[in-house]
């Protein structure tokens, strides 16, 4: 594996390979002065010359290649007499992705996406679980309206205003439609600095009741009415608001590809990776959001619902 670029991930990866029954041999450099250098531990054990030698020497079973810049540095036949001699090869991006389960947003290159497998989805199977969130979604209205009902009451006891809050999102390619939420604000939280994400678990606009409403999630119900509509479905990366994704998509590469699908009630960085407040938040999240996009299934859907209840009953990551 080639260092420099590999630099600024290792440690995460080396973080999930503790738990499998895998181990780091060594890293390789492009050149002599690299070997020697401590990057992690283990060390640089040689060139990409060696390869071959140290396959053998080191009983090697998994080369990850890692480089930043292709043309004219990767190290073909090196790789080739790897490969045919039994050793398996895999692009850093999807070593990554199948180790942490994100997709690392800031190495990838275009062709990946075309060439990734995954990111399309037959027609059978998003009419199925659009069948299956439509069904589901009314009778989850239906079974939560006497609850929506007391806590729309008790908003409106607490503070003066409407209960039911609406906000603009960024939904599927790029479509903007108005979001549902039980309101957990104070009527005039922007007043004075217009949109800002919501800072921390002391957030000041935070009504008492908005705070419980949110740890428990209950004030994302009346988004079963956005399902119904189409504009969004159970599962799928969060909806940001338009001012917020103009500036993101400016900064973040490939940030508009969370978009190819619907956005959800809950998604796999809502599990996965809790609330961000920040643009590096921002990023990671995307990580998160792209590999929902590439792996998308029914089971995965269900573990991600199964996760938000185990979210929901430890109060962690909302706000």
């Amino acid at each position: 594996m080639q260092v420099s670029s590999f630099a600024k991930y290792a440690g995460e990866v080396l973080f999930n390979l503790l738990a499998l029954p895998a181990i780091v041999v060594g890293f390789v450099g492009e050149n002599q002065a690299e070997v020697g250098r401590r990057l992690v531990n283990p060390s640089v054990v040689g060139t990409t010359g060696d390869l071959r030698s140290l396959v053998e020497s080191l009983k090697v079973s998994l080369i990850v290649v890692a480089l930043e810049d292709r043309r004219g540095r990767l190290p073909v036949d090196e790789l080739l007499r790897c490969r045919l001699a039994g050793v398996k090869i895999e692009d850093a991006p999807s070593f990554f992705e199948r180790l942490t389960g994100k997709i690392l947003v800031s190495d990838l290159r275009p062709s990946w996406f075309v060439f990734s497998p995954g990111f399309n989805k037959p027609r059978l199977f998003k009419s199925a679980k659009r069948g299956l969130e439509l069904v589901a979604a009314l009778a989850l209205l239906v079974a939560s309206a006497p609850l929506v009902g007391l806590a729309m009451l008790l908003i409106r006891l607490e503070t003066p205003g409407p209960a039911l809050f609406r906000q603009s999102r960024v939904g599927v390619r790029g479509r903007v439609f108005e979001l549902f939420k039980l309101r957990t604000m104070r009527l005039d939280a922007e007043a004075s600095t217009g949109p800002v994400w919501a800072s921390d678990e002391d957030d000041p606009r935070v009504t008492r009741l908005g705070r419980l409403l949110r740890k428990l999630r209950l004030d994302e119900l009346p988004q079963l009415v956005n399902v119904i509509t189409g504009d969004m479905s159970f599962v799928g990366p969060r909806p940001e608001r338009p001012h917020f994704v103009d500036t993101l998509r400016q900064v973040i590469p490939y940030y508009d590809e969370r978009h190819t699908v619907r956005p959800g009630i809950t998604g796999w960085a809502q599990v996965k990776f809790g609330y961000g407040s920040t643009l590096e938040d921002s990023e990671r999240k995307l990580q998160f959001d792209l590999y929902y996009v590439k792996n998308m299934s029914l089971l995965l859907d269900v573990a991600i619902v199964l996760d938000t209840f185990k979210v929901m009953l430890l109060g962690r990551g909302a706000r």
